[in-house]
């Protein structure tokens, strides 16, 4: 078996890079991802196939968050002051270029926002902002005061999601040439590889690694297989079963959660009680088995560790017996429970992803709901994620992986639960109010707002499928020293990386 995939990687490296480990130049890596980006726009980065290549190598955010404490910490952005609680103002960071000369200034902020919420082009970054609308003043050259029409208590941190982009850039598509202030530029894309090349202009230290290639296969052993035998530097994603060997192999607490959404505006799944028997009818812990002894189940959309998470919510446990009868009731209430639902998978979301789908489907069908899955590839699920959504679509139930390593259920509850949600599903003018009540607020009511909110969703509204906080699995060669964190899933600085020697 190990030698027939070793023979297989070296199949499908004539498709992607060309030439050997022994031609690689010592400061170069080569990184496996388990799927093709969907585009190269940076404001996309919250996808983790685009963020892992571009944030904070080619495009740079105003703020960073700190992976240990979650706390902004300055990054395009050196400070920052609150004026009032809708407006906050920023001082820029002095000497820095765009990878095509022009500078990075005032108004290079005001364009890349403006870009960013103009709506010309389909933006998922803004999506964690938000129905807030924004807007820029430049004081000056190197300070600009942004504005919300709302209380924005925590701004500093979701302009961690705003990256800075060249003000050459088209204003109403999205790119794949991307023109940012990072240590890297794009040397080329094509359907095989991204290549990034270091941009000698970087204003900030220069990086071990000169040049970085990326390809992408499915197939986890393949990914792990490629590191092992030297045609890969690192691979950020493998299943647990391939997750072997201590030297090269790390596990860590990531900051996923896995989920499935429910379109609530299609019957049957309209209807409360087909919602709670989906989540009933699963068997946790059988399922568990795909992910490793360490997966943790999820009663709601973010980890422990963010403002909001609420420890005593209680996950959905596994009663067959309840789902069956919650779903004979709401027929003989009239629910069309014959109606086929259509789950929607994502080829290469996680590992072991379509396999978890498969057992999921298997078990919406023993308890009677006729459900067929469907895998797309990113670009098609992509439509299903975002508003706005296909028309003359049905119901259906739509495999998710959301990211939160920001510190605040600010960057999950609007996104998902308000009317306006670049992902929700809900249309509920009650819940839109609870949640913009909990955006202004600050300390312990924060906290306790954001719970609430948690807790009606998941007893009440019923809106998603939680089902784990993920644990990740990382295979790094011999000559890298790099570890992983809770955000390698949204994106991996070529510049933490150093080499052995």
């Amino acid at each position: 078996m190990r030698s027939a995939t070793i023979i297989m990687v070296g199949v499908l490296l004539a498709g992607g890079w060309i030439g050997s480990a022994v031609a690689q130049d010592a400061s170069e890596v080569r990184i496996v991802l388990p799927e093709q980006p969907a585009n190269l726009e940076p404001c996309g980065t919250i996808i983790t196939n685009i963020g892992q290549i571009l944030a904070r190598n080619v495009v740079e955010p105003l703020t960073i968050i700190d992976a240990a404490s979650g706390q902004a910490k300055p990054g395009l952005a050196t400070e920052w002051t609150q004026k009032d609680p809708n407006s906050w103002t920023l001082k820029l960071r002095e000497g820095v270029k765009f990878q095509d000369g022009a500078p990075f200034n005032s108004e290079a902020v005001k364009f890349s926002i403006e870009r960013m919420t103009g709506g010309k082009l389909t933006c998922s970054n803004i999506a964690k902002f938000g129905d807030a609308k924004l807007t820029v003043k430049q004081v000056d050259d190197l300070t600009v005061e942004i504005i919300s029409d709302k209380p924005q208590p925590i701004l500093p941190t979701l302009l961690s999601v705003v990256m800075i982009v060249s003000p050459n850039t088209p204003v109403d598509r999205a790119v794949n040439d991307p023109v940012g202030t990072g240590p890297y530029r794009i040397s080329s894309f094509t359907p095989q590889t991204v290549v990034l090349e270091a941009f000698d202009g970087y204003w900030g230290k220069k990086p071990a690694i000169t040049k970085a290639s990326y390809v992408w296969r499915s197939e986890s052993s393949i990914r792990a297989a490629m590191v092992e035998t030297g045609e890969a530097d690192l691979t950020p994603s493998i299943a647990a079963q391939d997750a072997r060997n201590p030297e090269t192999d790390f596990a860590y607490l990531n900051s996923e959660t896995t989920a499935i959404r429910i379109d609530a505006g299609f019957a049957p799944l309209n209807d409360v009680r087909i919602r709670k028997a989906l989540n009933l009818a699963i068997d946790w812990d059988g399922l568990a088995q795909l992910f490793g002894q360490d997966i943790k189940r999820a009663s709601q959309m973010v980890v422990p560790g963010i403002n909001g998470h609420d420890d005593k919510l209680e996950a959905w446990p596994y009663d067959v017996e309840k789902a069956r009868a919650l779903i004979a009731e709401a027929k003989a209430a009239g629910a069309p429970t014959d109606t086929q639902i259509q789950l929607i998978g994502r080829n290469g979301i996680y590992p072991n992803g379509a396999e978890a789908m498969e057992a999921v489907m298997a078990m919406w069908q023993d308890v009677g709901l006729n459900v067929k899955l469907t895998m797309l590839d990113v670009n098609d699920w992509l439509r299903f994620l975002q508003k706005p959504f296909p028309e003359g679509r049905g119901p259906n139930l739509l495999q998710m992986m959301h990211d939160n390593n920001k510190g605040d259920a600010a960057f999950t509850i609007p996104i998902f639960y308000t009317s306006n949600g670049s992902y929700s599903t809900v249309s509920d003018p009650a819940l839109d109010e609870q949640v913009a009540n909990a955006m202004a607020s600050t300390g312990e009511a924060r906290t306790t707002n954001f719970k609430a909110i948690f807790d009606k969703v998941r007893n009440d509204v019923v809106t998603d499928v939680p089902m784990f906080h993920m644990i990740g699995y990382t295979r790094v060669g011999k000559r890298l020293d790099w570890k992983p964190d809770i955000s390698t899933n949204s994106e991996i600085p070529l510049a933490n990386i150093a080499l052995k020697n």
